[in-house]
């Protein structure tokens, strides 16, 4: 800055210049100062960059997918793509508003049902089933359904596919309950069966023409349809759960063809899907007497993981329960031996709100830490020791699926 301009400004700021007079005076000092700066001889030395998609390394069970419902932006939820086993983020996926997520059986495929309004926030609203490659993480094509699927916090019963992959099954609410089924193979919405009073869609190995959802009665309703997806016929179940003094939680494992369901009071719920009329266990207690005087009670979102070879069931629980706690993150993280029907261990929480475990015969559990907006790694086999951690993974997840 030479001495003129400084004179000049300092006069401005007296008031003895007008405002114009400081600006040109400003403007001459930057340009100064710009003159001084590098710059490239020839324009062509800076080559553009070149972006491209390249192949994810192959999947394998220690692939995460975390829903991210973004409270502060929920018209662009996400979808967040982690390697489990060391720990790094590969990617993501947009969810929009409302989004809720599922893999096609053969695990090529992602299917994202989302909600879009032509204004983002207001408008016409369109809903979709976008279809992603999990090799890339690519957009390949979308699906327009009816405008009426739920949007709710991300729990896996909100969608499901068949068995065979032929079908997706889309929880609606407008209130109402329904279900729309898609047709993937035609890749189009076919039928809307109505379902009132019931919420989620259970999908099992025994018929790819059939899924079942859960009643507020305690009861399960069966939609059974036909080749071309149009609904033929329902047929209630006898009562699972009383409603009114032990109501499940959503959430469900799935062995074989038998889901399993934990209550708000701590029972085990195992129905057998493997025929039209579904078969009840008589339902069991994760609680002994000092459990109960402690308050002790499940909480969390996805609460529980269920490993289908030895049994084992890894449950969230918290101390202190009160009427609408059961959204607490764990305080520890109880292993129960579904054969013994008894508690075998008990380890730290980590503020898990979901849970989810690998299937192979060193198994590794999953937890989201509500904490630290991250996602942990436990070993079983060693107390559940904490292995590795990725931590503000996620703005607001509750969900937390595997690659398997």
């Amino acid at each position: 800055m030479n001495q003129a301009s400084t004179r000049a400004i300092a006069r401005g700021a007296t008031g003895t210049r007008s405002k114009r007079g400081i600006m040109a005076a400003a403007i001459g000092v930057l340009s100064g100062t710009l003159a001084l700066l590098p710059y490239p001889a020839n324009a062509a030395d800076l080559q553009p960059e070149t972006l491209s998609v390249q192949p994810l390394a192959p999947a394998d069970e220690n692939r995460l997918y975390i829903a991210d419902v973004a409270f502060k932006h929920m018209v662009d939820g996400r979808l967040h793509v982690v390697d489990g086993k060391h720990m790094r983020y590969l990617g993501l996926v947009p969810t929009a508003f409302g989004g809720q997520s599922v893999l096609s059986p053969d695990k090529r495929t992602l299917y994202v049902i989302s909600t879009f309004y032509s204004r983002l926030a207001r408008g016409e609203r369109t809903d979709v089933v976008s279809l992603y490659d999990t090799a890339t993480l690519a957009y390949r094509s979308e699906i327009v359904i009816p405008p009426r699927h739920a949007q709710s916090l991300n729990y896996r019963g909100i969608a499901t596919v068949s068995a065979d992959g032929h079908f997706l099954y889309v929880q609606n609410a407008t209130p109402a309950t329904s279900v729309s089924i898609v047709d993937l193979q035609a890749g189009k919405f076919v039928a809307e069966a109505q379902t009132p009073g019931c919420w989620g869609v259970f999908a099992t190995e025994a018929s790819s023409q059939r899924f079942r959802t859960l009643c507020s009665d305690g009861t399960l309703l069966t939609v059974t349809h036909d080749a071309a997806g149009q609904p033929s016929a329902q047929k209630r179940s006898a009562r699972m759960f009383d409603p009114d003094t032990d109501p499940v939680f959503l959430h469900s494992e799935r062995v074989g063809n038998t889901l399993y369901f934990v209550s708000f009071n701590g029972n085990v719920y195992g129905a057998d899907l493997s025929s039209e009329t579904p078969a009840f266990a008589p339902s069991w207690s994760v609680l002994d007497a000092a459990d109960r005087k402690g308050g002790w009670k499940p909480g969390g979102y996805q609460l529980f993981a269920l490993h289908a070879a030895s049994g084992r069931l890894y449950l969230g629980m918290h101390p202190r329960s009160k009427e609408g706690s059961h959204k607490s993150p764990a305080a520890e993280i109880w292993t129960i031996d579904l054969a013994q029907r008894k508690r075998i261990a008990r380890a730290p929480g980590q503020n898990a709100l979901a849970l989810a475990i690998t299937q192979g015969q060193q198994p590794m559990l999953y937890a989201l830490d509500a904490a630290r907006a991250g996602v942990v790694s436990l070993d079983p086999a060693h107390g559940l020791k904490p292995m590795a951690r990725l931590d503000q993974v996620a703005e607001n997840a509750v969900q937390l699926e595997l690659h398997q």
